[in-house]
């Protein structure tokens, strides 16, 4: 038999009543909007008109528009070479403004600012040191490394490597600090008896650093992964609207915005283009979850 507390007698529903306000913002900002791309990609429709039922040819374009697999590659590369410096440099950034000395605090506020700085302010500072006249090239003729300017900016290839460098950039003093939270945990006492056994720093790191933060950096590299396969910013600010000569260093993003911008924008077809990346994070992200199954806790 049931005490008697005093309190109300809880209904079924109470549960779902404090649920209700979460499940309602997840439904108008989440769900509603996925699933209206998914319709929305399933039709003609541009900006100022309609569209009506075209089935999959939106997604039929996509695999015969070169553009479109321009700027997966580009995805793709941007993937393949920014996640795994972005998952081994701030680590060994970390490790070293680990150390508890005078003056180390200085160190670690000035990796990190630069994420706290914007991404348009980051890409316009980025644009004076790589463009012809600026930082980089002026220093280079000086000392006559070179003869004439590095296409940074003017190149498709070298310009999605500028790309990839601030983002690098941007990034280090942000998984800096997962790491640096990740180190706290490690026991001293493994280092300690390492060092006994006559370990040096080097071997410590790879035998007892990396397999203790190993979760950690899959995790980092679950989350820059997602973040490579969304650059816009930085091909925008250091390409601008056409996204470098020819259009040749567009990522996905960068290619759904052009689709679907203007009064003639196709956004039935950007809507499609949008779905297929959403597909392409899905496969790494979910790479991601099966090569930490088991390491994290």
């Amino acid at each position: 038999m049931e005490a008697d507390t005093g309190l109300p007698h809880r209904r079924w529903w109470t549960p779902y009543l404090f649920l209700a306000p979460g499940l309602l913002m997840v439904t108008l900002f989440s769900l509603w909007p996925f699933v209206n791309t998914v319709v929305l990609s399933l039709t003609d429709a541009q900006i100022l008109r309609g569209g009506r039922f075209v089935g999959l040819d939106n997604y039929a374009r996509a695999f015969a528009d070169p553009d479109f697999w321009t700027a997966t590659g580009n995805s793709v590369l941007y993937l393949l070479v920014v996640v795994p410096c972005l998952v081994f440099l701030p680590l060994a950034l970390a490790v070293l403004v680990q150390a508890k000395i005078p003056g180390i605090g200085f160190f670690r506020s000035a990796f990190y600012t630069p994420v706290i700085a914007s991404a348009v302010v980051v890409g316009l500072i980025w644009q004076w040191v790589l463009r012809s006249d600026g930082l980089v090239n002026t220093v280079f003729r000086k000392l006559g490394v070179i003869a004439e300017p590095i296409p940074f900016l003017t190149d498709s290839t070298m310009l999605l490597v500028s790309a990839m460098l601030v983002t690098v950039w941007k990034g280090l003093g942000y998984y800096m600090v997962f790491y640096l939270a990740a180190l706290g945990n490690v026991p001293a006492s493994l280092h300690e008896a390492a060092a006994i056994d006559g370990a040096g720093p080097v071997r410590r790191f790879f035998a007892i650093t990396v397999p203790q933060v190993k979760p950690m950096m899959l995790l980092v590299g679950t989350l820059s992964a997602i973040s490579a396969l969304r650059v816009f910013t930085e091909i925008y600010i250091l390409g601008g609207e056409s996204g470098g000569p020819g259009g040749g260093a567009r990522t996905l993003p960068f290619l759904i915005r052009q689709v679907g911008l203007g009064f003639s924008g196709e956004t039935g077809y950007a809507a499609a283009i949008s779905l297929l990346l959403f597909l392409l994070t899905l496969v790494f992200s979910l790479l991601g979850h099966r090569l930490s199954k088991g390491d994290v806790p």
